[in-house]
């Protein structure tokens, strides 16, 4: 009878890890819609969500195969996240192309990690810099949101503004930056345009004089139509060299203080009610737009986030409106997923999305085309 006894307790160890799943998923659902600070643990669950519902299939399966009715439990649970599954999980059968030609702006945004300039190998460093440079050159967007720009004024190797405004004709520009006045270094974000910038601004961020994190808007002229675009770059973990080791990777901007599982958690315990304030200051700022409204920038969350909620519920993921598949953004080791967005308003549509194959940064750049709709 020990065969018995052995199935008995390998169904009690499996039904006790499927509840455990289930109510982690069931968790992972209410992350969208609860902000940070009400639940502070909620947002792990959301993070995490990729792992429960790989999980929870397994356990799908599994039940099935023993013709148990925790087959249903778990079916349930799976079906109770909804269209929330299709955030993360993209699913188009075509590219919405619009149906008479129009004008379209091809609209680009790239975290460029400083184009690598804390490599200590010069020759990888500016191997980087020139790689990125070319791939924005074959690209050619109308209109590019770097995120972690950095430019040095000349006389500098780095004078990557100066650089790329001479190589791709962007007349019009609009940048914020953390100064360093000792070796003229600027570290922001900056939006290039080859077209006419009729206004522009910031979206102040809680302590923007301290912060790297910041968001800029910018009404830009195309023909007869105007849209107003957003560059925007969410709060950083700021991770160790440690916290990056922990999955194989290295990273020279990174700190070098002693980090601990706990520490990192709490890192992530800041970060998430920080990025919440961000975004609702962005989506009350873009709501008062007299334009149409694209968004670009490096989220620093997942599609399973309660950042990621703010933007989905005002406005369109270009990604979701046009491709198939789950659209990984970050190229680091860190299992971070699709983190990199272009959200557009209602009156706009988009195809064409493209995420970059090759990557120069820890971030493939993302880009699509955007067309106003015909009324």
């Amino acid at each position: 009878m020990s065969w018995f006894k052995k199935i008995v307790r390998l169904s009690t160890v499996m039904k006790i890890l499927s509840i455990v799943v289930i109510c982690c998923l069931l968790l992972a659902y209410l992350a969208p819609y609860v902000h940070p600070d009400t639940i502070k643990i909620l947002p792990f669950f959301g993070l995490t969500y990729p792992i429960f519902i790989c999980l929870a299939l397994v356990f799908l399966i599994y039940w099935a195969l023993a013709k148990s009715r925790w087959f249903f439990y778990v079916l349930i649970t799976i079906i109770c996240g909804g269209n929330l599954h299709f955030r993360t999980l993209s699913v188009r059968f075509s590219d919405p192309k619009p149906k008479t030609e129009t004008d379209f702006w091809h609209i680009m945004s790239y975290n460029v990690r400083l184009f690598d300039v804390y490599n200590v190998s010069i020759k990888a460093r500016n191997k980087s810099r020139d790689s990125i440079v070319r791939y924005i050159q074959r690209v050619d967007p109308d209109v590019v949101c770097f995120q972690e720009f950095f430019h040095q004024d000349k006389p500098s190797a780095f004078s990557t503004k100066d650089t790329l405004i001479k190589l791709m004709g962007y007349q019009y520009y609009h940048e914020r930056y953390s100064h360093r006045i000792r070796n003229r270094q600027n570290f922001g974000i900056c939006m290039l345009s080859k077209y006419p910038i009729i206004a522009k601004g910031d979206v102040m961020f809680e302590n923007f004089k301290t912060t790297d994190n910041y968001c800029i808007f910018a009404d830009i002229v195309k023909g007869q139509d105007t849209i107003r675009f957003y560059d925007i770059h969410l709060q950083s973990i700021k991770l160790q060299q440690q916290d990056y080791e922990l999955f194989g990777e290295k990273n020279a901007q990174a700190g070098s203080k002693t980090s601990t599982i706990h520490l990192l958690i709490d890192k992530l315990r800041i970060a998430y009610p920080a990025r919440a304030e961000q975004a609702k200051r962005v989506v009350e700022h873009l709501k008062t737009s007299p334009y149409p409204v694209v968004v670009c920038g490096d989220f620093n969350d997942t599609p399973m986030s309660y950042v990621y909620n703010q933007f989905n519920s005002n406005l369109v993921d270009s990604y979701r409106e046009t491709s198939t598949g789950i659209g990984v953004t970050y190229a680091g080791r860190v299992p971070a997923g699709r983190i990199d967005y272009i959200f557009h308003s209602g009156d706009l549509g988009a195809y064409g999305f493209e995420i970059q194959k090759v990557a120069f940064s820890d971030h493939r750049a993302i880009d699509c085309k955007i067309y106003k709709k015909q009324l």
